[in-house]
């Protein structure tokens, strides 16, 4: 039988979060997510029927004939579609790099081991914050990466309680506090960091600093 994904978008770029921020990357967009944040910036991938129904081989060979050795797998939410573990499977075994990120509610452990795991620990103002699942950050390898996607103030003392308790900085290779575009001033994150010292790193979202903040498909 033919395994499918619903896609919402695919797309070549550059890689505009996390630590492989600036290099060419091929962007695969899942439809469909169990969370609603406040201040998703992909809402038009929230619903499975945001996407349409695409073959795996085909995607992969999409990926393969636009030459991009970096590909992320992103949503919605990735893992809210089983077959995504396939889409990685082949996309490893074609000698890609490949990433996932994921909100954080959904088990990890299910995806092959050398898919490099961007895991968002949702923070208050997102509303969902509840919905974590914090047995992930047991899972976590040195390749991975914990995103802290701040607000406000109660976001960051938030999130420097969570990265002490589950003592992050021994588990993940990175810890990246990236500010909501347009609800808090990064200045004021630096300002934060400097008089706390986290080990974490300040994460701009490159492509909305390149492009206008709401195009789509960059």
């Amino acid at each position: 039988m033919t395994k499918t994904l619903y896609i919402t978008e695919m797309f070549g770029s550059i890689q505009g979060e996390s630590t492989y921020a600036g290099r060419l990357c091929f962007f695969i967009r899942l439809a469909g997510c169990n969370l609603h944040c406040h201040y998703c910036d992909t809402d038009y991938s929230l619903k499975r029927t945001d996407g349409k129904e695409e073959d795996i081989d085909s995607i992969v060979a999409q990926v393969l004939e636009n030459g991009f050795k970096l590909v992320e797998i992103t949503g919605g939410e990735p893992l809210n579609q089983k077959n995504v573990i396939i889409l990685c499977e082949k996309l490893l075994n074609s000698g890609c790099e490949v990433m996932i990120e994921t909100n954080g509610s959904l088990d990890i452990s299910v995806l092959p081991e050398d898919v490099i795991r961007i895991v968002d620990c949702k923070t208050p103002s997102s509303g969902e914050e509840k919905q974590m699942l914090f047995s992930n950050f047991n899972k976590l390898t040195k390749m991975d990466e914990v995103k802290f996607v701040i607000g406000n103030r109660k976001d960051y003392d938030y999130t420097l309680k969570i990265i002490d308790k589950y003592k992050l900085s021994s588990k993940a290779g990175n810890i990246l506090l990236s500010p909501v575009w347009g609800k808090v001033n990064p200045a004021d994150i630096v300002d934060w960091m400097l008089i706390d010292r986290p080990e974490a790193r300040l994460q701009i979202q490159m492509h909305k600093i390149i492009w206008d903040p709401e195009m789509r498909g960059v």
